[in-house]
């Protein structure tokens, strides 16, 4: 009975899993296939000529070279900016007692409860007042800290022994010291999962992106990609292209960080 119930068990995920590659399958082999063959019935799933041309006809038709540069620096930049500052937000949350701490951390929480959309006008406004826009500082200042990336520090550095910073306080070691050889070091799991989500939702990023950037120079690869669309949205093949040049960086990051991303996660609620 057991071993009925894993099968069973697999068999349901493995359909899950199906389902949700289907998708980036069929956006993977439709990017290799010539125009009139995409859409065919029954679904080709493997071309029958590879039309590797495709990625090459796509780079050339818009400045992807440069979208995807400008994505990969910004998203990089903001996630490290949220690293530090994170960790060292969730440091000082965990380990200090001053005053004011817990309601200053609760209205810290409820940002998380505003949506983007609500302040991007005044945040825009006050972009245009400092002449940021059209610029990287636009993209990566006001995302360089998040209220999650607190937040999951925090809980994780909770669950660190207060004994780890007596001893390292009785042994001479200043608070900087503290932080780097024991806070950091400690709390690989968490930070690497906060550098996964950071990373994802910074290269995705969209909104914030289009209307802050109307020179090619600074605009990235989701704006890059929906710009394309827009002057070639019949030319599937090319569009499919585009669009598995954004999707690998992220598939890429993910597998290469998904042990500490996973254990990251059930880390950060073990103590609240």
């Amino acid at each position: 009975q057991r071993l009925l119930q894993s099968i069973f068990f697999y068999v349901i995920l493995t359909l899950g899993a199906l389902v949700v590659c289907i998708p980036l399958i069929w956006m993977l082999t439709s990017s290799l296939k010539a125009p009139d063959k995409i859409f065919t019935i029954p679904i080709q799933w493997i071309p029958t000529d590879w039309r590797w041309s495709n990625y090459a006809e796509a780079m050339n038709t818009a400045p992807f070279g440069r979208y995807f540069f400008n994505s990969l620096f910004v998203s990089t930049s903001v996630t490290l900016l949220n690293l530090l500052f994170c960790s060292l937000a969730g440091y000082g949350f965990a380990k200090y007692h001053f005053p004011g701490k817990n309601a200053l951390f609760l209205f810290i929480l409820a940002t998380m409860m505003i949506p983007f959309h609500v302040v991007v006008v005044p945040l825009f406004v006050l972009m245009r007042d400092l002449k940021w826009l059209n610029s990287y500082k636009v993209l990566i200042i006001p995302g360089m800290m998040s209220a999650f990336g607190i937040f999951l520090m925090r809980q994780s550095i909770m669950t660190l022994p207060d004994e780890l910073f007596d001893a390292a306080r009785i042994d001479g070691a200043s608070e900087i010291g503290t932080y780097l050889k024991i806070v950091l070091p400690l709390s690989k799991g968490p930070l690497a999962a906060l550098a996964v989500f950071i990373f994802l939702d910074s290269w995705n990023s969209l909104l914030w992106p289009l209307v802050t950037t109307t020179n090619d120079n600074y605009r990235v690869l989701a704006v890059g990609l929906t710009q394309f669309q827009t002057v070639h949205g019949t030319k599937y093949h090319l569009m499919m292209a585009a669009s598995t040049l954004v999707v690998i960086p992220m598939l890429v990051v993910f597998f290469l960080l998904q042990r500490h991303f996973i254990r990251g996660i059930a880390l950060s609620g073990l103590k609240g």
